[in-house]
């Protein structure tokens, strides 16, 4: 099995439909509406938004919380994972009524329980979300920056492209990088190459989340591959989402032949019918990568993770003794 790390999960998003299914029924909630035949089903972008919804309220204590870290980390070292980011958001732990440092607290705890089990090493990246507002973004920053959990290691801003500005969030992640905290953002997704461009010329990141649509600009293409900044690709998601109409569309292969910095991962994998396993062999089958090729997807993404030196090099090491 080769051996594969995430960098870009959301972990709400991660909740699996048989966990979904347990949480309902302890909270008396009929999750048929959106899972059927063990499966989330939605067709659009609004449907899939309700169905995130329905399956983040079903996580409201801590236990809950730390249920979920356990499963999903543990159930990624099953598939050949050693390491794992996901990005936290504490906008969901207010709405389920808990402090963002309970919520962060019981998320590292279940890091912790997979880690005993598998070996398998997590951190976690305090999320800010564009459609909630510059302020609570900031508010995000702030818990990242002051917060100081071990295992809390970076921060980011996603939600919906098409809202605010990227000059906005520009002291968020002043807060953030005076902490010494990893800085990512999702952009090129659901908008072109331009918000690739703006987040590179305001908030300076070394990793993007998603970034594919820069294929659309030759120019920014080679300004990410000479600046070394690395795409958080999640082929699967982008072909749900119809970001791209299907695999041969998609740039990834294009994005690597030019020298850019490109990573494997599933952002919200069930609900995309993926898993990081599915997306290794998803460039397995349509971007004609073999095991070499994804051992290096995988160490580039250690070696951009938002992990310290002693851990990445035991990581690294891991790869490179053979992969598997």
């Amino acid at each position: 099995m080769i051996l594969k790390a995430e960098l870009h999960c959301h972990i709400e998003g991660a909740a699996a439909p048989e966990l979904v299914v347990s949480q309902a029924r302890k909270y008396g909630k009929d999750p048929s509406p959106y899972i059927q035949d063990g499966s989330f089903v939605w067709h659009d972008f609004t449907s899939f938004l309700a169905a995130y919804d329905f399956a983040s309220d079903l996580f409201r204590t801590e236990e809950d919380y730390a249920r979920l870290a356990d499963y999903y980390l543990t159930s990624l070292a099953r598939d050949g994972a050693i390491y794992s980011e996901v990005f936290t958001s504490p906008d969901h732990a207010t709405k389920a009524g808990l402090s963002p440092k309970a919520y962060t607290d019981a998320l590292g705890e279940g890091m912790a329980r997979a880690k005993a089990k598998t070996g398998i090493e997590g951190r976690m990246i305090v999320t800010g979300v564009r459609h909630v507002g510059v302020e609570a973004i900031e508010q995000a920053a702030r818990f990242a920056a002051r917060c100081g959990h071990p295992l809390v290691t970076g921060f980011g801003v996603a939600g919906d492209e098409r809202i605010g500005d990227f000059e906005d969030y520009v002291r968020a992640f002043e807060i953030a990088r005076e902490a010494g905290l990893g800085i990512t953002i999702h952009a090129g997704e659901l908008m072109g190459w331009e918000s690739v461009k703006a987040a590179l010329d305001h908030i300076r990141p070394s990793r993007i989340g998603h970034g594919v649509r820069a294929i659309e600009n030759p120019d920014l293409v080679r300004r990410i591959a000479d600046q070394g900044v690395v795409l958080e690709c999640c082929p699967g998601s982008n072909i749900a989402l119809k970001v791209f109409d299907s695999f041969a569309d998609h740039p990834f292969p294009a994005l690597r032949a030019a020298g850019c910095k490109v990573t494997l991962n599933s952002d919200d994998p069930p609900y995309f019918w993926t898993s990081l396993k599915r997306e290794y062999d998803i460039a397995t089958e349509h971007f004609a990568m073999n095991d070499k090729a994804l051992a290096g997807i995988t160490r580039t993404a250690i070696e951009a993770a938002f992990v310290d030196k002693k851990t990445k090099t035991a990581l690294l090491a891991r790869v490179n003794g053979g992969g598997r």
